[in-house]
């Protein structure tokens, strides 16, 4: 009876152990359930309404260094550092009198050559003549055939005649062409409307060849270009409009509108570089200066 009891109460401990450990998983089950989901990171990196800030120089399309085209003499300096020029224009002068004398030499050989070849020219017809004559004669036979090829060789001598004054006359006047080339080489004009930057030579300096002389830089359009991190790629595009200030006065802004942007990546950098330009007045603006650049993404 004793070990009955003993049974007994043997099952009744493991039966509310077996309870307790059922009440705690159901309870775990149920917290979890009820608990809030993993919060997940927002759909986009950049929220909507960040500004985009940079900065870059102010840049012109044109602008380069003037260089002498040949070797020679600076005979005289027209223009100056600030000097505003026009396309054309002539800022030096190279000592030309020798290429002058040269020219004029083979424009008066070019006139020679040309009356040789109208001479050459009018003993051709005159030959020409004689040969129809002989041939007549020959008909008539009034002259031997010696003399009737006599007359048709020197037709033939003297054409060829005709054809190399003809070629020497095209070759003078190439001559001719090559040395006007040579005397515009020796002024030295400016290549686009704009101010001469800085002036490198003076009068009675020799240069050579390929020494810098000037240079220009145009003045307008003033553009601005810059540099954006990798991650704004497709954020900015071409058209949009940025806000740019420079110099003392930051507080004056200035529109620009986006006109190139690198279709690829620097991979050196991990940057796209983009080119806008300044719409309307831009004063106080001058090319060279860093521009700060703020770009205003929508709402």
């Amino acid at each position: 009876m004793r070990r009955l009891w003993v049974v007994l109460a043997v099952f009744s401990v493991l039966a509310v152990c077996g309870c307790s450990r059922s009440q705690s998983s159901a309870s775990t089950d149920v917290l979890a359930a009820s608990a809030p989901p993993a919060s997940t990171p927002a759909a986009s990196e950049y929220p909507p309404g960040e500004e985009i800030i940079a900065s870059g120089p102010i840049v012109v399309e044109n602008q380069l260094d003037v260089a002498a085209q040949r070797d020679g003499v600076i005979a005289n300096v027209s223009a100056d550092t600030g000097t505003v020029v026009r396309k054309g224009q002539v800022l030096a002068q190279m000592d030309d009198r020798q290429l002058a004398a040269d020219h004029r030499a083979a424009e008066a050989k070019l006139e020679a050559i040309a009356a040789d070849v109208k001479n050459w020219d009018a003993e051709v017809k005159v030959l020409e003549a004689d040969l129809s004559r002989s041939r007549k004669m020959w008909d008539a036979q009034l002259i031997t055939k010696e003399q009737l090829d006599h007359a048709e060789y020197k037709v033939v001598a003297d054409r060829y005649e005709l054809e190399r004054e003809q070629h020497s006359y095209v070759n003078q006047q190439n001559v001719v062409r090559s040395l006007e080339l040579e005397l515009e080489k020796t002024s030295i004009v400016a290549p686009f409307d704009g101010v001469v930057a800085r002036r490198y030579i003076r009068s009675g300096q020799r240069v050579a060849s390929g020494e810098r002389l000037f240079w220009v830089t145009a003045m307008t359009p003033l553009r601005v270009k810059f540099s954006l991190p990798e991650r704004y790629a497709g954020r900015v595009r071409t058209g949009d409009a940025i806000e740019v200030s420079a110099g003392e006065s930051l507080e004056v802004k200035h529109t620009a509108k986006v006109i190139q942007i690198s279709p690829v990546i620097d991979p050196s950098s991990g940057t796209i570089e983009v080119l806008a330009e300044i719409v309307g007045r831009a004063a106080g603006l001058r090319p060279g200066m860093t521009a700060h650049i703020r770009i205003a993404q929508p709402q």
